[in-house]
């Protein structure tokens, strides 16, 4: 999916709390998880805003926890999830999707992730 200029996105950042109740009433499962994309260019919503991606949900609480377990810091799983969040928002799929796609998504992952690392943007100060 094309971005054309002036595309927007919402981002929420709350606790796991907040993440459970949403990931309940949208998705029928009743516990935290780390990012809940729902896209605006789908279902009843699409078309209504061509500009308007749609809105990613992260949990805080499960980003300090994975970026703990996985010995990394806090602002690079958190910007991490918000890229996995908008890849979702663009079209990228690794659950309801095969193996293939799957893999796509992982490997946009890995190269975007590169990216920002290169350019020294996955710190809070950009440096």
């Amino acid at each position: 999916m094309e971005c054309p200029d002036g595309t927007e996105l919402s981002i929420s950042i709350v606790g796991d709390r907040s993440i459970r109740i949403i990931n309940r009433e949208y998705l029928n499962k009743d516990r935290p998880t780390n990012v809940i994309s729902f896209s605006l260019q789908e279902g009843d919503c699409s078309g209504i805003n061509p500009l308007s991606l749609g809105d990613v949900v992260i949990s805080a609480d499960t980003a300090s926890r994975e970026a703990d377990e996985g010995g990394i810091e806090f602002f690079e799983r958190l910007s991490f999830l918000l890229m996995h969040g908008i890849l979702h928002l663009c079209g990228y799929d690794h659950e309801r999707s095969g193996e293939t796609e799957a893999q796509k998504m992982h490997q946009k992952e890995q190269q975007l992730f590169r990216i920002l690392k290169k350019e020294g943007l996955l710190s809070p100060t950009g440096s």
